[in-house]
């Protein structure tokens, strides 16, 4: 195996072990529920302490059997009280997030999270979540999002889509291929256009937010002609629209050709390859089987129906859903991949150096000048590994992402930047992680329901952030007169001793070097 190859699957791996600091909590007993009703049926869920949740809702009917690897159908209506105080099952996938893992395909469901108050006569702006996890890993369940709905007077929804091969394969002949899970998607904002009214919710306010992977969604999205008129605005989080296939870290889509080439390879692995029908094969195959024969790496596939072009170059092109954006990234995005690698047997240091950069940027003439731009000195090889990744496939991706969505739609960047962010993992890492990549989240929602440990100034920066999320929702706008000044044309920098502009974050992340590298 390639050290490149060798790398990727660390750094795979280490974002399922980073997934497992917010998996779910064991459940609770329900406060006294509440019903309501949809075009599907009664829903019953559960009250708490100024909001009340609905978990487990069908968006569409479960992809089992010849469904399996077929765009989202609707969902069954049924009869009686459906019971919505608990989660469904998150979709197939190894264990991570979810403990355990996954095999249940019965897995195309929401949750709807709504302050009390809201109702028919009294419509919130409605924030739709798609998760993150390398569109692999991940669940909708796994984000609490009650704060976010108490203090910004928002309904959010948080959705389960298909993840990996389940979700992307590709295969000639086959309706739909690269792009189910951005199908979901869809089939997810069609049901909240139809049905969010009940729950208190706008249907003609709905912002359509995601991280990481689910921020590429959300670019995705505003690219495809089929989510035309779904959503009104869109926060990218750490999922610039900008990735690159060829980078390991951040998600990115590919052609249609080279899905098709790693769905032939899927099917040779689980013994589908030489069969007349080997689709009919594929839908056999145990989920079990599929997981494990699965690439680590997954991404939506472009030159299809759901998805014509590339979502940089729809965006490059002007050829995307003109809608308002909030976009960001993290200062130290890339330190916990770097931190894995190293923890797991890869030490960066000056002599390993040259070889780690060459793993990652093949292309002659390349590695030498990111060695030059990016020196390791002694005792400085995590972070400075750490830079680089955050700063290739994050922080200036981000940059770039941003100049071409500004040129056409309102536009405000942010950059998280609290260096004493808690912890995602236990134990103790080989060098300080600062904001790595997904820090920002528990400040936002709470991880598998257990609430973060934040000092005064840390929950102070979460009130900011979630007050600046929620008033884009309702106006498109982050800005009002209890945080500080947004100016658009700048990154707000957010941290607890400062919430501050600044227009030197492409310098501080050696933006000139990777656009003139690129």
């Amino acid at each position: 195996m390639s050290m490149h190859r060798a790398l990727t699957a660390l750094g795979c791996a280490v974002a399922a072990v980073l997934a497992t600091a917010w998996s779910a909590a064991p459940p609770t007993h329900p406060a006294p529920a509440t019903t309501v009703r949809t075009h599907d049926g009664l829903v019953r869920g559960a009250a708490h302490d100024g909001y009340r949740t609905f978990q487990g809702i069908p968006y569409a009917a479960p992809p089992l059997g010849t469904l399996r690897w077929a765009p989202p159908r609707p969902a069954a209506g049924w009869s009686g009280v459906r019971d919505a105080s608990r989660p469904a099952s998150a979709c197939p996938q190894p264990a991570g997030e979810v403990p355990g893992g996954s095999t249940d395909e019965d897995c195309l469901y929401l949750n709807v999270t709504t302050p009390d108050g809201a109702g028919p006569a009294r419509p919130r702006p409605v924030i739709v979540w798609l998760h993150g996890g390398g569109f692999t890993t991940g669940a909708g369940s796994s984000y609490d999002a009650h704060r976010m709905a108490v203090r910004g007077d928002v309904v959010v929804v948080t959705v389960n889509y298909r993840l990996g091969a389940l979700g992307f394969l590709a295969h000639r002949g086959l309706p739909g291929s690269g792009t189910f899970g951005l199908a979901d998607q869809q089939a997810a904002l069609r049901w909240v256009r139809a049905e969010i009214g009940a729950f208190g919710g706008d249907a003609h306010e709905v912002t359509l937010a995601g991280e990481s992977a689910g921020g590429y969604g959300v670019c995705a999205q505003l690219a495809s002609p089929a989510a035309a008129g779904l959503f009104d605005r869109a926060i990218i989080q750490s999922g610039p629209c900008t990735g690159r296939a060829d980078r390991p870290f951040a998600p990115s889509s590919v052609p249609l050709s080279t899905a098709r080439a790693a769905g032939d390879d899927l099917a040779a692995k689980v013994g589908c390859g030489t069969g007349r029908d080997v689709l009919a094969c594929l839908r056999r195959v145990d989920v079990s089987r599929l997981l494990a024969a699965q690439d680590s790496d997954q991404q939506p596939a472009y030159d299809t129906p759901l998805l014509p072009a590339d979502p940089a170059a729809a965006i490059a092109a002007g050829r995307f859903r003109h809608a308002p954006v909030l976009i960001g990234n993290n200062h130290d995005e890339g330190n916990g991949w770097a931190a894995g690698i190293i923890q797991a047997g890869h030490p960066v240091n000056p002599g390993t150096w040259p070889d780690v950069v060459a793993a990652f940027f093949p292309a002659p003439g390349q590695a030498k000048a990111i060695v030059r731009e990016y020196p390791v000195h002694r005792s400085d090889g995590g972070p400075v590994f750490g830079a680089v990744i955050g700063d290739a496939d994050f922080a200036c991706p981000t940059a770039r992402t941003d100049g071409l969505l500004a040129a056409h739609v309102p536009l405000w960047r942010y950059e998280f930047a609290d260096e004493h962010a808690p912890p995602l993992t236990p134990g103790t890492p080989p060098f300080p992680l600062g904001a790595q990549h997904a820090a920002e989240l528990p400040y936002l929602f709470d991880l598998g329901g257990r609430p973060r440990e934040l000092s005064a100034a840390q929950h102070r920066l979460a009130d900011t952030m979630i007050d600046y999320w929620a008033r884009f929702a309702r106006t498109g706008d982050p800005n009002g007169p209890s945080s500080p000044r947004w100016p658009r044309g700048t990154v707000l920098s957010l941290a607890p001793d400062h919430v501050l502009p600044t227009r030197t974050a492409p310098a501080r992340h050696h933006c000139a070097f990777w656009n003139a590298l690129d």
